[in-house]
């Protein structure tokens, strides 16, 4: 008898967890090293969220706090959700964890059978797939090329539904393409949902406030009412008020949906953070301005990295619609050698020999279910992303 768990057979550690290490690890053996794997703003997180927080503190508001959140930042939410996206949600809807990623979780392991589906688009978030192997369901990717701008089609969507389909996860903005679903692509999805009425879709709206230029945001509950019921639509403070740290997630869908989480959570971790529930509070309830300054950040920081990329032999960059992240093709490369030997034979290899000769660290396209591809994080500052994209087209154009 083993002493590891089998369901440990089944996972994978986080390829973009073990680039971020593997950057401080040179770094700390003094190498000149350019970390763009990690995906949080390199923005302080706003001043008055961090006065909240100490005045928590000061308060005495440091013992357990109700499982799945306090009850202001609950109606904080439902507030937000009725502001920002017209959905209408009681703080009984409402689920506050650990991050985004802990409500995801939760919600996979409150609902998955063995055998039980989860459609995930691909390019998808690393960690999505292996989620739902822990719960015990079954990942379903289905490719999403350039061609289509990285959007899942109704009529993929549709071919990919069976009898045993019981989630869409469904991420906009993406991590990592950026791509994201105007009202029109979103609704041809919801029409297609309204026809499989046991399919949940689960919405991972954790990038919305980060969409450039004139790109109006929609989630697919607002865009399709009649899906409320069976949507779980999960957002949080990490991206869009930099509190990547403060571990802050939350969600909101049918109340016995939300019960079992908190059951969940409850036998897991039990409360988040009660000091980072008070900064939550306050920066939903807190001024907005920040939202707009990193968004104007990221746009100048997107239009640099794609303009440059573009200018690399062998890359081809789109220019995505929102996040923080490009999703780069190098199918110009595959086959190439490099000048230090390596030959680029699918994008891990282009990956590795990128960090080891220029000191840039990006994530290969395969980590997150789509090759020849992959991901850069422009959560950094100009100069840095200005140096990294003048070392890649070296290292390109030392590619024969």
């Amino acid at each position: 008898m083993g002493f590891l768990s089998d369901t440990l057979a089944r996972v994978k550690p986080s390829p973009t967890i073990a680039m971020t290490g593997r950057v401080a690890e040179l770094r700390a053996e003094g190498k000149d090293i350019i970390g763009l794997s990690a995906g949080e703003p390199d923005f302080d997180t706003p001043s008055h969220i961090r006065d909240a927080a100490k005045a928590a503190i000061d308060a005495g508001h440091t013992r357990y706090t109700p499982v799945d959140g306090i009850a202001p930042l609950k109606q904080a939410i439902c507030q937000k959700f009725a502001r920002d996206n017209d959905l209408d949600y009681t703080p009984q809807q409402v689920s506050v964890g650990t991050g985004g990623k802990q409500i995801l979780y939760n919600a996979l392991m409150a609902t998955l059978n063995p055998g039980d589906e989860v459609i995930i688009p691909a390019p998808y978030w690393v960690s999505y797939p292996d989620m739902v192997l822990l719960a015990g369901g079954k990942p379903v990717p289905v490719p999403c090329g350039a061609d289509q701008d990285f959007r899942l089609t109704p009529e993929a969507l549709a071919a990919a539904i069976t009898p045993r389909t019981k989630w869409l996860m469904l991420n906009s903005p993406s991590n990592p393409s950026g791509t994201a679903y105007d009202r029109a692509a979103m609704q041809a999805l919801t029409d297609v949902l309204l026809d499989h009425p046991h399919v949940r879709v689960m919405a991972d709206d954790m990038y919305e406030h980060l969409v450039f230029g004139d790109f109006e945001f929609v989630t697919p509950a607002q865009v399709e009412p009649r899906l409320k019921d069976r949507t779980l639509t999960v957002n949080g403070v990490s991206k869009a008020y930099a509190m990547t740290g403060w571990r802050i997630g939350y969600g909101a869908g049918p109340q016995q949906l939300i019960r079992a989480m908190a059951m969940v959570q409850s036998q897991s971790t039990s409360n988040p953070s009660s000091i980072s529930q008070h900064a939550a509070l306050a920066a939903l309830n807190g001024p907005q301005d920040y939202i707009a300054e990193s968004r104007a950040a990221f746009q100048r920081r997107r239009d640099l990295v794609v303009a440059g990329l573009n200018d690399c032999p062998g890359i081809d960059c789109p220019t995505p619609q929102g996040a923080f992240y490009v999703y780069p093709s190098i199918r110009g490369l595959i086959g190439l050698t490099s000048a230090g030997g390596t030959v680029i034979a699918d994008d891990e290899a282009f990956a590795n020999a990128l960090l080891e000769e220029t000191g840039v660290a990006v994530v290969f396209g395969a980590a997150f279910g789509l090759s020849p591809h992959f991901r850069i994080s422009y959560a950094t500052s100009d100069e840095e992303l200005t140096d990294a994209i003048a070392r890649i087209k070296r290292f390109c154009e030392g590619c024969s």
